[in-house]
């Protein structure tokens, strides 16, 4: 498995490949603009150029772009729901232009309109932002089912994915914390081989590209979203151990996104030395 981080774009995009090199990241996670608001400036040829640049200097990849915290693809009203998509067509073409393989986001909330309503209004969005077969492929990220969001079920994830048109555009990303508070549990070896088997029968592994590698700070199965360093949470070290030997998974990217430290620090070169202690030689 390729080890990295979500890391700071402050300074400009590019500069994010800097603290990405001194954490020893493979791969990178960013924002590609405020993730708390709706507009950005728009790239400027300059910032593309940069940014792809320092891309292929330093091999980091692939990189993904996780998308605003406020885009809700499962919006009931039309007009927030048309903002949403018009937040995540930009957050399309920002991924497309800056050279990166991944988009990765939350699927949405159906605020009480239901399951089915909600699943099938992010698929009508996915149909319209996703238009064409080029670019960074939009990956669904699993979630922790706090409240009315949606993809805390592999069958909600794979209900998204029938429903969309261009199927070569669309996979999913794993969050670590996310399923396992979710109630899918990865802690013994009889657990982890049930779950991928699950999300194989539900989805297909194929279309699993990408890991969100954080421990969570609450219980199984108790639908709460609280990342924890690698080790220091619910989860344990074994279930990162069998991720980063399990072979159908090597070409695979894993993102960190564990919260900071006392220092500040988001303990993202100690989490990936750690990983990395945990392969097998």
């Amino acid at each position: 498995m390729r080890l990295g981080a979500h890391e700071s774009i402050a300074g400009g995009l590019e500069m994010a490949f800097e603290p990405a090199m001194e954490d020893g990241c493979e791969c990178l996670q960013i924002f590609s603009k405020n993730a708390n608001q709706w507009s950005a400036r728009p790239l400027e040829p300059a910032d593309v150029s940069a940014f792809r640049s320092r891309k292929d200097v330093t091999g980091i990849r692939p990189v993904a772009v996780h998308d605003s915290y406020l885009i809700n693809l499962a919006q009931p009203d039309d007009r927030k729901w048309r903002q949403a998509l018009n937040a995540f067509a930009d957050e399309v073409a920002r991924a497309n232009a800056l050279g990166c393989e991944y988009l990765i986001f939350h699927p949405g909330a159906h605020l009480g309109t239901g399951v089915e309503r909600g699943l099938a209004r992010i698929a009508e969005a996915l149909n319209e932002a996703l238009d064409g077969k080029e670019g960074a492929i939009a990956l669904l990220e699993t979630t922790a089912g706090q409240g009315t969001v949606l993809g805390y079920e592999f069958d909600q994830l794979s209900a998204i994915i029938d429903r969309v048109d261009g199927k070569e555009r669309i996979g999913v990303c794993y969050d670590t914390c996310h399923t396992f508070t979710a109630g899918l549990d990865i802690r013994t070896p009889e657990a982890y081989a049930g779950t991928f088997e699950s999300f194989d029968s539900a989805i297909g592994l194929e279309r699993l590209r990408a890991f969100h590698l954080n421990d969570s700070a609450r219980p199984f199965a108790s639908r709460k979203d609280r990342h924890a360093q690698i080790g220091d949470g619910k989860i344990g070290l074994e279930a990162f151990r069998m991720l980063v030997n399990d072979a159908r998974f090597s070409d695979i990217p894993g993102y960190l996104e564990t919260p900071p430290l006392e220092n500040g620090d988001r303990g993202y070169r100690r989490n990936i030395d750690l990983l990395r202690s945990l392969r097998l030689k």
